[in-house]
């Protein structure tokens, strides 16, 4: 097992517990209502091109270009009306030379129509005669056949997130049960003899059990599935006894406090004992979250996460959620939003540690300020008071104030 405190730095933890998991997707169907933010475990191909047919994208009138080459306000072209294209149908009619056809947005091309003139560039000459005052090109407020997509087209790759945006092509297609990646279950397991429930009145001495709830929405808001296994106390066995039945039903297991080098936690010792290879990271040269437990057990990733809830927030965000994505298969994730703002303060930190600094962004004359949201790692509203970090690097000695910054914006 790894010693405690030979630090690594977060990105070299990172591929090394990546490098040592090899998740399989499992799928299952999901109805289009219900697929917001689900992943696609498979290609998603057109059934046929989008659109069916030809569509004017104003109302206007359907025409013949080539009618109204040189028409303008002073020598207006004259056509004769056709008909008028109903909504929800084909017309019943072609369009001739020198005619056109009274069209609303989204109807139907009549065969012979090649272009719509806009109504307001139009002007009624007389019974089924119309002046247009402007010539028209050829495709000109219109939609083809396919022009969004072609029929057999990948419209979603394999490993997407879906947005509200690719459940509307979705529907469009008539694409109406979705095959998406299984939400990986997330067991988060709570342990010290000082923490309670949430729900309970804490006695003097006891904490509340702030990081079930943290850690559960960081999971459901990356796309897990998140399962509350309780809290253990601090003695071995139990501990050993509650992380076994956790990884039974989970496809991951978090275990947050016992992971700081102190006689009195197990947390490493258990991990090590619950499959191969067992820990593979034990502290990460990051403030704050440094007594990090990286470990890969029979295949199913196991973390011990600091006990403090800021501490614990941080390294999940650093690790879990890289490891939810793998287990949904996401390719080409965007990067995390970020923005740049000025700094407000400034913030010495430690060279040769990677810093994460809660901050919180406020409008100013001269675009956005990061104003540094201070306070100790137990505290949890440090990060609700928050909605950005920004990241001072291991070489760097800290951050000047005035220094263009680049804010992440939290998800956690």
């Amino acid at each position: 097992m790894p010693e405690f405190l030979t630090l690594l730095p977060p990105r070299e933890a990172r591929q090394t517990l990546l490098a040592h998991f090899h998740p399989q997707v499992q799928s299952e169907w999901a109805a289009l209502d219900e697929a917001l933010g689900r992943v696609s475990a498979a290609p998603l191909r057109a059934p046929h091109p989008l659109p069916e047919f030809r569509r004017a994208t104003m109302d206007g009138y359907a025409v013949r270009a080539a009618d109204t080459y040189g028409a303008s306000e002073s020598i207006p072209a004259y056509l004769l009306t056709a008909g008028e294209v109903p909504m929800g149908g084909a017309p019943a009619f072609r369009l001739a030379r020198g005619q056109c056809a009274l069209i609303y947005t989204g109807g139907m091309l009549p065969e012979g129509a090649d272009a719509v003139v806009m109504v307001e560039q139009t002007q009624i000459a007389g019974r089924g005669e119309v002046e247009i005052l402007r010539a028209a090109a050829v495709g000109e407020n219109v939609i083809e056949a396919g022009e969004d997509v072609k029929e057999g087209e990948i419209v979603i790759p394999q490993g997407r997130r879906l947005r509200p945006a690719e459940l509307g092509g979705l529907a469009a297609l008539g694409l109406t049960r979705i095959p998406v990646a299984r939400k990986p279950r997330v067991g988060i397991l709570s342990s010290g003899d000082e923490v309670v429930r949430a729900e309970v009145r804490p006695q003097i001495g006891q904490v509340r059990d702030v990081n079930a709830h943290t850690l559960a929405g960081l999971v459901q808001q990356c796309g897990g599935e998140a399962v509350q296994c309780g809290i253990a106390p601090d003695q071995a066995e139990a501990l050993r006894e509650a992380a076994r039945r956790a990884l039974v039903d989970c496809d991951m297991l978090l275990i947050s406090a016992g992971s700081s080098a102190s006689g009195r936690d197990l947390t490493a010792q258990v991990i090590q004992e619950l499959g191969e290879p067992g820990v593979l990271v034990h502290g990460v040269n990051v403030r704050p979250g440094k007594p990090t437990i990286l470990a890969i057990c029979d295949q199913k990733p196991v973390l011990g996460l600091p006990g403090n809830p800021v501490s614990a927030l941080v390294v999940a965000g650093l690790f879990v959620v890289p490891l939810i994505e793998a287990q949904l298969g996401i390719q080409n994730e965007p990067p995390a939003a970020s923005r740049p703002a000025r700094l407000a303060l400034n913030l010495p930190s430690q060279a040769g540690r990677e810093d994460w600094v809660a901050v919180r962004l406020e409008a100013s004359e001269t675009g956005w300020l990061a104003e540094p949201v201070f306070g100790k790692s137990n505290l949890i509203f440090t990060l609700a008071r928050a909605n950005g970090l920004i990241c001072i690097p291991a070489d760097a000695t800290g951050l000047s104030a005035g220094e263009t910054i680049e804010v992440y914006l939290t998800r956690i």
